[in-house]
């Protein structure tokens, strides 16, 4: 059970993964993402989750050497876009991203999306188990991927991805997709989870919060690390950052996290991974 803001998963590389990390989806480059990255930061974050789609690689890249930190304490994730999938403009897009980062490094690199249509990720793949071989990324793995996707890849790989990036809030609980990742030590990791802020008022979580004297977002975040699952919630606001790490003082009963499963709808806000194809 993570116990501080710094507590990490061990990758089944043994790699140590921080469980709550700062996203940067849909923060404007420039000041906007540069302010949130480093009041995260100097409040104790120690991962930052981007993607070359985001456009904000170089001001999180700013932001990290504006910050004072050892590059080491850090673990900074990005993702590669639909459009540069394949095995060339994989290596490539890789390079793009590190010079926009202004880093020597990444912790951890995934496929953004299948786009099964391209028939590409494969090849994608190779070339992301080239880059972890040497010794450029120190983890790799994938993002909205299914099981089917998972199988299809897992066939034919060297190595395993590490981590899986999905939507995960209390609607859309992917419990076949976890239970399928533990299997194959492949930890899964939350997008959107407080489902962009729809879930704040539903009144399971209020009941919630209120006995433990915490937000509902609290709770939500709360229940994604006891369910092993790591959490990257986006903010901008400072007083936000904080508050959205304040969730390692207390503990969700059983009976409260069965309620907050059985929220389940399998319902998404982002597209479904099998026909998204956007490039």
């Amino acid at each position: 059970m993570p116990t501080s803001l710094q507590a990490t998963t061990k990758l089944h590389n043994g790699v140590e993964m921080p469980w709550f990390g700062l996203g940067v989806f849909q923060v404007e480059d420039g000041e906007e993402v540069i302010n949130s990255v480093k009041w995260a930061i100097k409040h104790g974050y120690k991962s930052i989750d981007t993607a070359a789609i985001y456009k904000n690689e170089e001001g999180v890249g700013q932001a990290i050497k504006e910050s004072g930190i050892n590059r080491e304490d850090l673990f900074v994730t990005s993702k590669l876009w639909n459009g540069d999938q394949g095995y060339e403009s994989t290596l490539q897009a890789f390079e793009d991203t590190l010079n926009r980062l202004g880093l020597d490094y990444l912790d951890l690199y995934l496929i953004h999306w299948p786009v099964p249509s391209q028939g590409k990720y494969k090849d994608t793949w190779k070339a992301m188990e080239k880059l972890y071989k040497d010794g450029k990324i120190r983890a790799i793995g994938v993002s909205n991927f299914k099981e089917h996707h998972l199988d299809d890849l897992i066939k034919d790989a060297e190595v395993k991805p590490m981590v899986n990036q999905v939507e995960f809030h209390p609607n859309l609980t992917q419990k076949s997709l976890r239970d399928y990742c533990k299997k194959e030590g492949i930890q899964l990791e939350a997008w959107s989870p407080l489902k962009q802020g729809q879930l704040l008022d539903d009144p399971t979580l209020k009941e919630i919060a209120d006995k433990h004297g915490k937000s509902t977002a609290q709770v939500i975040l709360r229940w994604d690390l006891q369910s092993e699952v790591v959490t990257i919630p986006k903010s901008v606001k400072e007083h936000r950052i904080v508050e959205n790490a304040d969730v390692f003082d207390f503990e969700l009963t059983s009976e409260e996290m069965a309620a907050i499963d059985g929220l389940n709808k399998d319902e998404r806000i982002g597209p479904d991974p099998d026909e998204f194809s956007k490039v």
